[in-house]
């Protein structure tokens, strides 16, 4: 067993540039040791060692660089931070060095000996089967943790802990809380792990960021050791900030909360997105009665997935206009930048109806995209504009508390120009010319978040029914309904017609 293990690290080793990143503070009797202790076959392939001392208060930086290393092939090398950054900033800056230097994997060691370097070899192994990141696990092999020394109380929160994140995150990894980690640097760029926490809750967050990336971690099981190193965690405040980075990505999913570090896409577009549930403003949007023939122009439509699909299979005529034209021969599209003049960028003619939904407020200036839709329609048309409403009530709730926090989608989309109440939607048409003749309330999307949810659905239909009732405070969004009366050049040309 040992000698596959060797072979499979040695094939690691030979086919990558491995580094090992030992992180140190007060460390001054055990660093010596921990690089004395990793195995000489393993470091004579390796491409680096690297010592980040994070300005310790005692002797840990002179002893490190006081190692006698000449007689061995890898370059070991000795830095200082220039002042304490933590635990999660000496980490930040060990991953950006790696990603400089151009490694392939870098494993994580601590200074004070507290994971086994003999254990190297289990770590660089596992890489064999097309993982991101490798982690040691205390708890994999049953009372393991126990027989190396664990205290109890520690033992009990970690098991604690690791469940309830594991609820959190939907996943199931058997410890959280090892600081025995390896990473593959291809992984590490896709991850915005420089806005991590300082703390010590920096693990957590790198924990949610490969998830959240769909990053494959492994496990594998090492010794339980507590020596006489020293803990320099606050255990209580440690355990709430890991907790916490669990609900802040929960409620990020959720887009009732926005953070950086969680936000990892692919993808930056602003591309709109169909909503199923019969509650939301695209269902009701879908279904009305548009008579077979008529010319709809869809402002924003995207790829026409959300209302004007459904619309063309009614003989509907419709033209999407959007940034991102996607042509499927099913209508037709023009890629627009819809802050520029209309006219110079698709061919002028004249619709019947106009949808405009949730894209007044990603425009630099709504007044003017108001107006040409306007100048678009024929005389007696309508206009179904909507817009998210600001003046909601968890809105109203977060800012009571001093909180408003930006997200991907939602009413604090990032890249919203501007934010509406109902009376400023409907004074934004009204100066564009248009009569407003109905508001309509529609409340959250709940349903579309999980649809087998029965929870999730009763919330929905009472905000749905809330936002009907009362659309100033419980309205998630704000539907306009619209009629284009005659605009003072109609009216010349009808008086004056020679």
């Amino acid at each position: 067993m040992l000698m596959d293990i060797r072979q499979q690290a040695l094939e690691i080793l030979n086919t990558n540039r491995v580094a090992i990143f030992i992180v140190a503070y007060n460390a001054e009797h055990h660093i010596e040791s921990v690089l004395y202790r990793i195995p000489a076959w393993v470091a004579e392939k390796l491409s680096e060692i690297y010592v980040i001392d994070d300005r310790s208060t005692d002797d840990t930086f002179r002893k490190a660089k006081q190692v006698q290393w000449s007689d061995r092939t890898v370059p070991l090398k000795i830095f200082q931070t220039p002042y304490n950054l933590g635990y999660g900033g000496n980490q930040t800056l060990g991953y950006r060095y790696a990603i400089r230097k151009g490694f392939d994997i870098v494993v994580l060691l601590h200074g004070d000996g507290q994971y086994a370097p003999e254990y190297l070899p289990y770590i660089l192994a596992a890489y064999r089967e097309n993982v991101d990141a490798v982690f040691g696990s205390r708890f994999l092999l049953r009372g393991n943790a126990r027989k190396g020394g664990m205290p109890v109380y520690k033992w009990l929160g970690n098991r604690i802990l690791t469940k309830v994140q594991n609820t959190l995150l939907k996943s199931q990894m058997s410890e959280m809380h090892s600081g025995y980690r390896s990473y593959r640097i291809s992984a590490l760029k896709q991850i915005p792990f420089h806005y991590n926490s300082r703390d010590f809750d920096f693990d957590a967050d790198i924990i949610v960021q490969f998830h959240a990336a769909g990053l494959k971690i492994k496990e594998v099981p090492i010794p339980t050791y507590y020596g006489d190193e020293v803990c320099h965690v606050n255990g209580i405040a440690y355990a709430w900030k890991c907790i916490r980075t669990f609900i802040k990505f929960r409620l990020m999913n959720y887009e009732i909360f926005y953070d950086p570090k969680f936000d990892i896409r692919t993808d930056h577009r602003y591309i709109y997105t169909r909503k199923a549930a019969t509650t939301s403003l695209h269902h009701y949007i879908r279904n009305l009665f548009i008579e077979k023939g008529k010319e709809v122009i869809d402002i924003g439509g995207g790829t026409g997935e959300a209302v004007s699909s459904a619309q063309a299979e009614r003989g509907v005529n419709i033209t999407i206009v959007d940034q991102h034209a996607v042509q499927n021969g099913r209508f037709k599209q023009h890629a627009v930048n819809l802050d520029e003049p209309w006219a110079e960028q698709f061919p002028a003619k004249k619709y019947d109806v106009a949808f405009a939904l949730d894209v007044l407020e990603h425009l630099n200036r709504p007044e003017k995209g108001a107006e040409e839709i306007f100048n678009v329609l024929n005389s007696g048309g309508k206009l179904y504009a909507s817009t998210g409403n600001i003046a909601f009530f968890v809105l109203r709730l977060m800012l009571c508390f001093g909180s408003f926090n930006y997200g991907r989608r939602g009413i604090l989309d990032l890249s919203h120009k501007r934010l509406m109440t109902i009376n400023s939607f409907r004074r934004l048409l009204e100066n564009a010319g248009f009569q407003v003749k109905k508001i309509m309330g529609f409340g959250l999307p709940l349903r579309d978040v999980n649809d087998s949810s029965r929870l999730l659905a009763f919330l929905d239909t009472i905000s749905h029914w809330l936002a009907r009732i009362w659309p100033r405070l419980f309205a998630f969004q704000i539907l306009a309904i619209c009629h284009r009366p005659d605009s003072t050049e109609d009216l010349m040309e009808q008086t004056f017609q020679t």
